[in-house]
């Protein structure tokens, strides 16, 4: 069998493109087909992957680093704060509670106390991955539910370290030597002093991320290079990634402090859109790894005993959750998701079994079978969310309608009704006059200079390609009723325009034009708001020039509103057209047509209003207004 790096990716991906599409058709999620993907390409199913399954699978949960750090990019520290009874009520209650319940289950069961304790720690891990990738798809992130989980995950990740540093004073056995794993560079020095390097190494995340990355994503940004953009992104994820590992912190928990401390950056959204189609893929590939990973030869060897550590430890898991939910007033339909949820054993049990078969707490025999009951309890998760979904939920509620969302005072939704495409002169006109009539509006612009400028001005803007489908998405043009496309650059008008046709087909587009030729290339592109930036101004000052020859203010300004009804009119027309000679005469006419009707209105307002107006003392008004 071929097995070089590239017909690796080709089989992972092939199975990921086969299955993925059909589980979507079949309403079961991407989580459930990449689980499914795995299992086929796996030892169980066609063979393609081996042993090597495992070593992919850790590099594989480099996207669950990633996903924090899109998690913390959308959390302002001031939400993480009011969030804060969630994270240590409901959060610290659930590991503890667990931990202490699944320990006194397995004392009961013979083992001992402190491989029992062990065993509740590592059960009370739930999966990021697979909770947060589900409930995003579902479109319950910001419902209780989904609140309440992800409070559940961030104190579970706070609690890997404390775990760790107390599994070597539980081991009865003999430890296991590697040379390679979840060992730290700070392993060898005293407790107080990794203290203090811990503490160090999460301030220099946060001052970092508060001082020095702003003026580097800057610099980034005027080099007019997305590629350097997105490389300096994936630096800061790897960088902070490789600094918590060896540390002995949790990546995604140092991803996720440089998150929230860029959360109030102007770089946010771009930062988010060049993260996210690599965490999405790396993500695939940790699910598909997890699928491949199932032992069903130890499945079968054990059948009764595995399908009953499943049943029961996701069982009472869920009544433990249920209970807690209800303490914190999360009401049936939404505990039903957040128990359900979050009953499965996460990914980070992977490491917590290794590390302790390595530091003698548990036998080999017992981390093979947890192995094998986290495998499966992470693959049934999705199909137990869609049974919830599909039978529990309907008695309970609507579905997607119903969800009762969280309470102001803990979500603060982002979705503004309009979106601004560019920032310069044209748009910030647009913008300031819409926040004075109370319409609040998300800001994009690619000008990092600009950018920077109004936000010391105090005006929340943020960098980023207008016209990328990911960047858009995450600003909210999903949900927005309006975009006002006031980028200065043809060319990218047009794009943003195709952009939007092609990916929200709902969303109204008001597009500013810088001429008259421009656009025609809009009217021919389907827009039917086109607004010349120079066209209202110019008969502005025409309407004066009018004025101080003497004709009546109002005279001048009917004169305006007919040349501007009358141009737009000619506008539609005169687009239509591709032949040069035809162009001319065609204009021509228009003019000829215009001055006409132009004199016959004039004959008009003169012969209705011949003495009634005092010109001197009308123009005078004017001009002290």
């Amino acid at each position: 069998m071929q097995q070089t790096v590239f017909f690796q990716a080709m089989i992972y991906l092939a199975a990921a493109v086969i299955m993925v599409p059909i589980a979507k058709r079949l309403g079961l999620g991407s989580v459930l087909g990449y689980l499914v993907a795995g299992i086929a390409i796996g030892p169980a199913g066609l063979k393609f992957i081996g042993l090597e399954g495992q070593d992919i699978m850790h590099f594989a949960e480099f996207g669950v680093v990633m996903m924090l750090f899109v998690i913390g990019l959308e959390l302002e520290p001031s939400r993480l704060w009011r969030m804060r009874k969630s994270i240590a009520g409901l959060g610290g209650l659930q590991v503890s509670v667990t931990s202490v319940v699944v320990a006194g289950l397995a004392m009961a069961f013979q083992l001992g106390w402190k491989e029992s304790l062990a065993l509740g720690m590592i059960t009370a891990m739930s999966s990021t991955a697979i909770v947060m990738q589900t409930l995003n798809e579902k479109g319950w992130l910001k419902t209780v539910a989904g609140q309440s989980s992800f409070a559940v995950l961030l104190f579970q990740d706070l609690a890997i370290i404390p775990m760790l540093a107390l599994f070597p004073l539980l081991a009865d056995h003999p430890a296991v030597q590697e040379t390679h794993g979840t060992g730290s560079v700070v392993s060898a020095f005293p407790a107080w002093q990794q203290a203090i390097i811990v503490l160090l190494s999460v301030a220099i995340v946060v001052i970092t991320g508060k001082y020095l990355l702003r003026p580097v994503f800057r610099l980034m940004a005027r080099t007019g290079m997305r590629e350097m953009f997105t490389a300096t992104a994936l630096l800061l994820v790897v960088g902070i990634a490789v600094l918590m590992t060896s540390v002995g912190l949790s990546p995604a928990l140092g991803a996720f402090v440089a998150g929230v401390v860029l959360a109030n950056s102007e770089y946010r959204h771009e930062l988010e859109s060049s993260i996210d189609p690599f965490k999405g893929l790396l993500l695939g590939l940790f699910f598909i790894s997890v699928g491949s990973s199932i032992d069903f030869q130890l499945i079968v060897s054990k059948p009764f005993l595995i399908i009953g550590l499943v049943v029961g430890v996701m069982s009472f898991k869920m009544v433990i959750l249920f209970v807690l939910g209800k303490i914190f007033k999360v009401r049936n339909a939404q505990n039903f998701i957040f128990s359900i949820g979050l009953s499965q054993i996460g990914e980070f049990a992977f490491v917590l079994l290794s590390f302790s078969a390595q530091q003698g707490v548990l036998t080999k025999d017992i981390t093979d079978t947890m192995m094998a009951v986290v495998a499966i309890s992470m693959a049934l998760t999705p199909l137990v969310m869609m049974i919830n979904e599909k039978l529990i939920l309907p008695r309970l509620c609507t579905v997607g309608s119903n969800i009762e969302v969280h309470k102001a005072s803990d979500i603060e939704e982002q979705d503004n009704p309009v979106i601004i495409a560019g920032y310069g002169h044209f748009g910030n006109t647009i913008g300031r006059f819409l926040r004075a009539n109370n319409v609040e509006a998300t800001v994009l612009d690619n000008d990092s200079d600009n950018v920077d400028f109004l936000r010391r001005m105090g005006l929340k803007v943020y960098y980023g390609d207008a016209t990328r489908y990911e960047l858009l998405d995450i600003a909210g043009a999903g949900k927005a009723q309006m975009i006002i496309i006031a980028i200065s650059d043809e060319e990218k008008r047009l794009e943003l325009i195709e952009t939007v046709k092609k990916h929200f087909p709902n969303l109204h587009m008001l597009v500013r034009s810088t001429n008259r030729n421009d656009a025609y290339d809009l009217m021919n592109a389907g827009m039917m708001h086109i607004y010349r930036e120079t066209f209202d101004t110019s008969l502005r000052v025409g309407t004066d020039a009018l004025k101080l020859l003497g004709y009546r203010a109002h005279e001048a300004t009917r004169s305006a509103k007919t040349f501007f009804i009358h141009d737009e009119r000619t506008l539609k027309h005169l687009s239509s057209i591709r032949n040069d000679e035809e162009y001319v005469n065609a204009a021509r006419q228009h003019i000829e047509e215009l001055e006409m009707i132009m004199r016959a209105d004039q004959q008009a307002v003169n012969l209705q209003s011949l003495g009634g107006w005092d010109r001197k003392a009308e123009n005078s008004d004017y001009h002290t207004t």
